[in-house]
């Protein structure tokens, strides 16, 4: 088992893996830019070191000092959470070649599936269906229209090396392409630092449908059922709830079995998660495959009972996996909103500053994670998600009623959240019968704009 842990990220992810850690005996060690100073990850862990300033380049994402703290601290093994370096060959291939164990994929498999073209094509090849698009990298804008006209508009310019909803433009006809074309480069380049993009066709009115799964170095994987994650602004997801109530038994099995074919097919190991997009028709197909803990990993714990943050200290210290697909069951229903410091009515413009006064909701079946405290100052530098608000019910609607009444307890004062916005979701009629898909948001974006929602005056 692995015995000291440096967690390289901040936040309520950071407070999560350091807890895991805690309860499982072993020692941690958190990092922290100078912003972070008095963040609630660094008073927990066991130790705590200053890797630079404010800004990520310099702090969360500056390999070399987060590598010099880990061999500093001696650590043996090193949690990279989501976001940030979670998902970047180059660091994992560091942490391989000095000994430092990296609690996820190896570095060959993060690249291969961090290219989401790359990924897109190696799951075609293994017999995973794909949505239709380029085979890879589009070469000239040229190629771009005449694979267009093929498969019919809309169609998806998208970043290969994309993440977090960036990169990614639709275009509904051949003058539209032409002018998106350069300027989803740009985006890509700016984003990612890398210009490559691909096309694929737009599945109109899908869901989003992520399948949780494990894999050990031994062969063993399982998958841990699935997530809808539909409800989404900017294509970042804003509400996420298992199981899905589109998805049947039988379909259910269909998709599971894919995944976990998809995982042994390149040999995965660790904790991934396969993404579809589902049509009206219920033919889903591969999006892509995130090679990192989910932010929303905590309702699949809440319907499994697995320990997804465990299980993944354990496939990384050698250990076999301990559950067989049998044994997962999914025990009643999971709702989880994020909490934004932003205000809805303004754009959703982020609100840092200090939380003057904090009340989080409890009760039977909630549960938050979340980095937040009284006179804790939110940085404007960083992400504005400064919580996760999850509630579990024997039913979808008791899990969607004791998520509302928790979201509405909820009392953070000095600075603005999406706390009305979220609310407004919760007590949308097509929500609740539901009847929505991921052009869901762009309604409640609008009344928003006309001025629903905003401020949290608690």
């Amino acid at each position: 088992m692995l015995k000291k842990v440096l967690v390289a990220n901040r936040g309520e992810i950071a407070v999560r893996i350091i807890r895991a850690c805690r309860e499982m005996g072993i020692r941690t060690i958190a990092i922290y830019s100078e912003a972070d100073k008095e963040a609630l990850h660094t008073k927990l862990a066991d130790e705590a070191i200053c890797i630079g300033p404010a800004p990520s380049r310099k702090s969360y994402l500056n390999m070399k000092a987060i590598l010099e703290a880990a061999c500093l601290m001696g650590a043996d093994s090193i949690h990279p959470g989501f976001g940030f370096l979670s998902e970047n060959p180059k660091f994992a291939k560091i942490c391989e070649e000095i000994g430092i164990k990296f609690i996820g994929p190896n570095s060959n498999l993060i690249e291969l599936l961090g290219n989401k073209s790359e990924a897109k094509q190696t799951m075609k090849t293994a017999g995973i269906p794909v949505v239709p698009g380029s085979d890879g990298i589009l070469t000239s804008k040229e190629e771009a229209i005449k694979l267009a006209e093929q498969i019919k508009y809309p169609v998806m310019l998208k970043a290969s090396a994309g993440g977090g909803g960036k990169g990614i433009r639709i275009v509904n006809s051949k003058n539209e392409l032409e002018k998106a074309y350069d300027l989803v480069k740009q985006e890509a380049k700016m984003a990612f630092n890398d210009d490559k993009i691909y096309l694929e066709k737009v599945i109109e009115n899908p869901r989003h449908i992520e399948f949780q799964i494990l894999a050990d170095e031994y062969g063993n994987c399982i998958h841990l059922g699935e997530r809808d994650c539909t409800i989404q602004r900017k294509n970042q997801k804003v509400i996420e709830e298992t199981p899905s109530s589109i998805i049947d038994e039988k379909t259910r099995e269909k998709m599971g079995q894919i995944a976990i074919k998809a995982v042994k097919e390149i040999g995965y190991t660790n904790a991934g998660t396969i993404e579809f997009l589902v049509d009206k028709n219920k033919n889903f197909y591969f999006m892509e495959m995130n090679t990192r803990i989910q932010v929303e990993h905590g309702i699949t714990e809440m319907v499994t009972g697995v320990d997804l943050v465990k299980e993944q200290i354990k496939i990384a210290s050698g250990e076999k996996l301990e559950y067989k697909q049998k044994d997962i069951q999914m025990k009643g229903y999971s709702i989880e909103a994020r909490i934004n410091a932003e205000n809805p009515s303004k754009n959703f413009m982020p609100c840092p500053g200090i939380i003057a006064g904090l009340h989080l909701p409890g009760g039977n079946g909630i549960r938050i994670d979340t980095a937040i405290y009284s006179g804790y100052t939110i940085p404007p530098t960083y992400d504005s998600m400064i919580a996760k608000i999850i509630a579990h019910g024997k039913t979808r609607q008791e899990a969607i009623a004791k998520l509302k009444s928790a979201v509405a307890e909820l009392v953070v004062e000095g600075i603005d959240t999406n706390v009305e916005f979220i609310l407004e979701i919760l007590n949308n009629a097509d929500f609740v019968i539901n009847n929505y898909d991921t052009s869901f948001i762009e309604k409640e974006l609008k009344q928003t704009q006309n001025g629903q929602g905003g401020k949290n005056d608690n």
